[in-house]
């Protein structure tokens, strides 16, 4: 399907699988998009399910993310996952819980830091849960309950890259 958007991808498109999310300013720059889309859509015949779609939202869902204009949010469904995750008890479980927390590593600052004593469980000849890995375990619990929107900065103020 992306060969299909090619032009417009991260322009006003973006496409995973059959996942589409058209984003815009503005309404009227909106439904111009969805002309677009909805355009290509029909060229390629391509088709949607209505009941799957929604249009010109302020806010929605998308890939375990909520997207709006304040920003992009974890979905709280995958963070109530993580926080009654239980206590991985061999390599497989482990490795679910960092793959569903590492998913969201752009939202905590130090992910890999703080994954590291986790990461080790899974490279070693046995699996040997420790203080260090529930350490680790709990905070990366912990941080995840309180993960911030990513924003794009207010660039009529200053800021330091």
């Amino acid at each position: 399907m992306n060969h299909v958007f090619k032009p417009y991808l991260r322009r006003f498109v973006l496409v995973f699988f059959d996942d589409i999310l058209v984003y815009s300013q503005g309404l009227i720059e909106h439904v111009h998009h969805l002309e677009v889309v909805l355009g290509l859509l029909k060229e390629n015949e391509l088709y949607v399910n209505l009941e799957k779609c929604s249009f010109a939202k302020p806010r929605t869902g998308y890939l375990g993310h909520f997207i709006s204009e304040e920003g992009i949010e974890v979905d709280p469904e995958k963070i109530r996952v993580i926080k009654e995750w239980p206590v991985p008890t061999n390599v497989r479980e482990m490795r679910g819980f960092l793959g569903l927390t590492g998913y969201y590593r752009r939202f905590i600052k130090d992910y890999g830091t703080m994954a590291a004593s986790l990461t080790l469980l899974l490279m070693t000849g046995g699996y040997k849960w420790n203080k260090e890995a529930e350490v680790a375990f709990e905070k990366l619990k912990m941080d995840m309950m309180t993960l911030p929107a990513l924003t794009m900065p207010g660039f009529h103020l200053p800021f330091e890259i």
